[in-house]
């Protein structure tokens, strides 16, 4: 896993939806950068395919350039376009290489349980590391495990100098009893009753 990459950035002309979209069709991704550490919060533009390239290397630590100086900083939230798949845009957080920071990492259930089925109840956790120590995911262990059973936060092995930003007993996974639906019962079929003869007329 590469430890960071260095992005050049500019700073954007024209915020708003029509500034986006002429930024988008250039090849470009708008970006805001959040205020911290006394700095203000900043509206840029980054190279598609360089931060593209980058998240394929597994890179969380980014050291945005502009102007001739160095914003470190990792992804906070990514917004796709859902048809496209491509970034619509990108929100970084200012981070210290040094000094330990909160992230959100994916789960990857891995393996299939015994009996039952895998309730997963959430996605991503938070953890606490270092920016550049941001691992890529986290494995959940569900091979083998019986109706009932459920996974914890603290059963997570975390990588070194990972540690967890929210309850160990927090639950990831529940495994449930499969539901069969009882299929609709069928009416019985109902002989049809033979009408009365008319009466005779004299």
């Amino acid at each position: 896993m590469a430890s960071s990459a260095t992005l050049k950035a500019s700073t954007r002309p024209n915020l708003g939806s029509r500034g986006a979209r002429k930024l988008r069709r250039a090849g470009q991704i708008p970006v805001h950068l959040l205020a911290g550490d006394g700095k203000p919060a900043l509206d840029l533009a980054i190279d598609s395919v360089e931060f593209m390239t980058a998240r394929r290397g597994h890179v969380h630590l980014f050291d945005l350039e502009l102007d001739g100086r160095l914003e470190t900083a990792v992804v906070r939230e990514l917004q796709w376009d859902t048809i496209t798949d491509s970034i619509l845009h990108v929100d970084f957080k200012r981070v210290a290489r040094d000094v330990e920071t909160e992230a959100e990492v994916e789960l990857e259930f891995v393996g299939q349980p015994k009996s039952g089925q895998a309730n997963h109840l959430v996605t991503h956790i938070t953890v606490r590391t270092l920016p550049g120590l941001i691992p890529d995911a986290l494995e959940v262990k569900i091979e083998g495990l019986e109706e009932g059973a459920r996974v914890r936060a603290g059963e997570i092995l975390l990588p070194e100098g990972v540690k967890l930003g929210v309850a160990p007993e927090l639950e990831l996974v529940v495994i449930s009893a499969i539901r069969v639906q009882a299929a609709a019962p069928v009416p019985e079929a109902v002989a049809p009753v033979p009408e009365a003869p008319a009466p005779k007329t004299e």
